[in-house]
């Protein structure tokens, strides 16, 4: 099984986990995953990765991403999205309380999540809790909206374009600017543009037709995408690194590609063209992530 990344344009109508089965079926393995659920309704972007890169799944599930979305105001659902049943009217508001209420949301937020959400609750998804019957609390959080733009405005529908941190909810976002603009919504369509340094533009809409169908390497390029620096080191310092030895003599005054935002951060370390290793830095200290 080669391993690497694969940029796949998820179908409106499939599960991610469906979207996963073909990708398998397509290459003959199990050994594959994806960093980061996109909802049925939706489509876009789904980062799928292959073999040891599935090690690596959290630095890429925990990435930034955009998206394209169309709230339909007036009528919210209990899904939040145009696959449930309605559970509230109001009036369509005017562009000027759309405007209004959208400028709210950017910056550091507190969401709630939908009550339909993988979110584990006492040990249970909640989606497994409102099927039941059950009311799932569903605690807010702090989420970042980096950027969110009224895109067009067609009453009773608007498209905003959302640049948000991982764990937001776009679907919690059209419930709360409706809130905010006196109204009642829920997300009808939704297309996730990108993920960190990985466009749409890029993937590939059906496996089985080539063009992406083989594995993307983990190489410096990818690295670089999800936003992490890296060290260069000599294949017998890549030996020690791949059995476990101390990373301070091998790492400590070296220079890496670039400079970190924050002290404690992750980093990718290379040997020629080889990924060796994924490491942290936390108060001071080295310690491995993974060995790739």
């Amino acid at each position: 099984m080669i391993p690497g990344l694969i940029l796949l344009n998820k179908k409106t109508g499939l599960t991610s986990f469906e979207a996963l089965g073909e990708v398998k079926r397509a290459l003959g393995t199990v050994k594959a995953g994806h960093a980061g659920t996109l909802d049925k309704f939706a489509s876009g972007l789904l980062v799928v990765l292959t073999g040891r890169a599935l090690k690596l799944s959290s630095l890429f599930s925990r990435c930034d991403k955009q998206y394209v979305g169309r709230i339909r105001f007036g009528i919210e659902t209990d899904t939040l999205d145009p696959e449930g049943n309605t559970i509230a009217e109001a009036p369509v508001p005017a562009r000027e309380k759309v405007e209004k209420a959208i400028g709210q949301f950017t910056g550091e937020i507190m969401q709630a999540p939908p009550e339909y959400s993988a979110i584990h609750i006492n040990g249970k998804r909640a989606y497994e809790l409102a099927r039941s019957g059950q009311m799932p609390e569903m605690k807010k959080r702090p989420v970042s909206v980096y950027r969110l733009e009224l895109r067009s405005w067609e009453p009773p529908c608007a498209e905003i374009f959302v640049h948000c941190s991982s764990g937001t909810y776009i679907r919690s976002l059209a419930r709360d600017i409706a809130l905010a603009a006196e109204s009642r919504a829920h997300l009808c369509s939704l297309t996730r543009t990108r993920i960190a340094g990985f466009s749409l533009e890029n993937a590939c809409a059906d496996v089985n037709t080539g063009g992406g169908f083989f594995p993307l390497p983990i190489d410096r390029t990818v690295i670089g995408a999800i936003g992490l620096s890296w060290f260069d080191i000599s294949p017998p310092e890549a030996e020690k690194l791949i059995h476990g030895k101390p990373l301070a003599p091998v790492l400590d005054g070296r220079s890496l590609s670039s400079t970190p935002s924050a002290p404690d951060f992750n980093a990718a370390v290379f040997s020629g063209e080889n990924l060796i290793a994924i490491v942290e830095k936390t108060s001071g200290k080295w310690k491995y992530g993974c060995v790739y």
